[in-house]
């Protein structure tokens, strides 16, 4: 798909993953802008009208769950040509990819996310959704903190029309031995599941190995799982809540109370396996038949859980009132006559410095767009800030050129000034100042300006929202403008560092 397609209300941006149930994209919605994980289901997933009002029943009660550790959904259309899912974005690795590449989770990080995860499927399975595919690749590591995808929609695709067609519904390594048997899900299923998902990130490796699918699924059947590499006493729970009987597993609410005061000893299996957890009525709004309810989505429910680590929205953007409008390009004005004066004042001075801060401001905002894009892709990581400190002489040395082009362009313009006031016989000091204000307003607007551009304007709006202080910086630049002014007046132009004018008719 393209960057141009729209499902429902929905522009897709990039694609994201692909799965058995369908493909995964980051769309952007068109009102609100509002990003997401959007997960366009496959027909077969889908399937007819019938499978349309199961998948209609299941979201609804996927809908219900409310957890800063699982990426709740949004919307969902069963109904529409498309028929897709969608859910809060989290940017950031998998698990697997993030353990792939930093190694394994260790010390307190390793508990916190062992917590997280657990109370995550805790969430979804408080509203009747086991999640049947826990797995490091389903987990989103936002910074250090876990984040469950795909929770309940294995659940969606466990329909005859679609495994037997050879789908298997689950990883081998992370499917628990009674599925692989045939029987129903339990909460205990997702029990084993966690623990071997936990198990690869303190140790970087699959409990039940690697190999043929078949030898991985005949280990985990037996109970043969290697946890080398895992720290006691997590490695003793773990090794509790992958036994083949689950039965024997400790029950989740048992293994968060100990992870979160793990001075006792691990606990234990109850002896009891918890039944297949009901399905919860479907909420008001939602219906089994598209001519019943024309709005397919449940509303959602606000939120009980801290969500001071979730990004906020963003709000809609608001039409600027004529006063700041006219403050802020007061202030840009007032910028570019300071140019000029200063051109006018010390022509040699002036130009060495809007070069070099051009340059400067350039390097540091093109460092800040890479940053930007990191945490995009991966989250916030504590290293941001000294990689960004050790990374700058490279991003000096990388905008050069393209601060070059800019330059050139600007001196280009500001030369073909300079030869119109030499046509009209504009005296030097006239002719100067307006070559400076031709190069400052070239350098915001030429070729690649925008990263000189953006720098500015985060210290020239906020001055413009208050009016106080769009006063108090008007005040200081117009003073600083009329204190050349004199100074030229005064003195005439200083050609510091050189002792007189480069040609004869400028002396």
């Amino acid at each position: 798909m393209t960057t141009t397609q729209v499902v429902g209300p929905y522009t897709l941006l990039s694609k994201l993953g692909e799965g058995g149930m369908g493909i995964v994209h980051l769309a952007r919605n068109d009102a609100t802008g509002e990003r997401v994980a959007l997960k366009v289901l496959r027909p077969q997933v889908v399937g007819d009208d019938e499978g349309r009002a199961r998948l209609a029943r299941e979201v609804s009660s996927l809908q219900r769950v409310r957890s800063r550790w699982v990426a709740e959904i949004v919307e969902a259309d069963p109904w529409g040509p498309v028929a897709y899912v969608a859910t809060r974005y989290v940017p950031g690795l998998s698990l697997y990819d993030h353990v792939a590449e930093e190694g394994p989770v260790r010390g307190r990080d390793l508990q916190w996310l062992a917590r997280c995860l657990a109370e995550g499927i805790t969430a979804c399975h408080s509203v009747g959704v086991v999640h049947r595919d826990v797995k490091p690749s389903n987990v989103l590591m936002e910074g250090r903190t876990p984040v469950l995808i795909d929770f309940g929609l294995a659940r969606v695709a466990d329909d005859p029309k679609i495994t037997h067609t050879g789908w298997l519904l689950g990883t081998p390594g992370y499917l628990p031995p009674e599925i692989l048997h045939g029987a129903e899900a339990t909460a205990a299923t997702d029990v084993h599941s966690w623990a071997a998902t936990v198990a690869y990130a303190a140790s970087g490796r699959p409990p039940f190995g690697t190999g043929p699918s078949t030898a991985i699924m005949d280990r985990a059947r037996r109970g043969e799982f290697d946890l080398g590499g895992v720290p006691e006493p997590v490695a003793t729970l773990l090794g509790r809540c992958l036994s083949p009987d689950p039965a024997a597993r400790p029950d989740l609410g048992s293994i968060i109370t100990w992870l979160r005061d793990p001075t006792g000893p691990p606990p234990r299996g109850t002896g009891v396996v918890t039944a297949v957890l009901d399905e919860q009525p479907a909420p008001p709004g939602w219906s089994a038949r598209p001519h019943e309810a024309p709005e397919m989505v449940a509303p959602r429910q606000p939120t009980e859980f801290d969500d001071s680590d979730v990004p906020p929205e963003p709000a809609p953007r608001q039409r600027l009132g004529a006063a700041l409008r006219t403050r802020r390009a007061l202030l840009w004005l007032f910028a570019g006559l300071g140019c000029g004066t200063g051109l006018a004042a010390f022509p040699w001075v002036s130009l060495a410095v809007l070069l070099v801060l051009v340059w400067l401001l350039r390097s540091m905002s093109m460092a800040a767009a890479d940053l930007a894009a990191r945490r995009e892709l991966r989250g916030r990581r504590w290293y941001d800030g000294p990689r960004l400190l050790v990374g700058a002489p490279w991003d000096l040395v990388r905008s050069i050129p393209s601060t070059a082009v800019l330059l050139l362009w600007a001196l280009g313009l500001s030369i073909a000034a300079a030869l119109l006031c030499y046509a009209v016989t504009a005296p030097l000091a006239v002719s100067l100042f307006v070559c400076g204000v031709v190069l400052a307003t070239m350098l915001c607007l030429g070729p690649g300006s925008d990263h000189a551009r953006g720098p500015l304007r985060r210290v020239v709006h906020p001055l413009a929202a208050v009016g106080t202080r769009w006063a108090v910086a008007s005040v200081v630049v117009l003073g600083g403008i009329a204190a050349l002014g004199v100074a030229v007046s005064m003195h005439g132009i200083s050609w510091f560092p050189f002792h007189e004018a480069p040609l004869p008719q400028m002396r």
